[in-house]
């Protein structure tokens, strides 16, 4: 097994700030990884305020034990970058002049058919 767990390109944890927990039967206490330290402060923040203080991996799949410590690896992994991924910030856009017309048109061709539906009005 390699010393470090590879979360991102530039992130990895070593071996030994990571926790397993293994037992012989399946049910509760599995095979549990959670993860401490070794992150910048900007990074810590992120996990702690998306995943909370404690990243816990579960592996029951397989029957080996070495095969779900991997598992669990790779699903605390997984978890962790998905974690410390920052979306994209929205850039405002305004509404294309077509746009607008089409949505003008579109309310034009609502009212008329509505227009349509009500009962004739008495010329008398």
């Amino acid at each position: 097994m390699s010393a470090e767990l590879r979360v991102t390109a530039s992130l990895s944890i070593p071996q030994s700030e990571i926790e397993l927990r293994t037992s012989r039967s399946s049910g509760p206490g599995g095979q549990h990884a959670n993860v401490t330290a070794s992150l910048s402060d900007f990074q810590r923040a992120r996990l702690l305020a998306r995943a909370g203080p404690r990243v816990v991996a579960v592996a029951q799949d397989e029957r080996s034990q070495t095969r779900n410590r991997e598992l669990a690896l790779a699903r605390l992994g997984e978890r962790l970058a998905r974690a410390l991924v920052v979306p994209k910030r929205r850039r405002p856009t305004r509404p294309t002049k077509a746009s607008r017309e089409r949505r003008l048109q579109a309310k034009r061709r609502g009212a008329e058919r509505k227009r349509a539906r009500r009962p004739p009005e008495d010329g008398s």
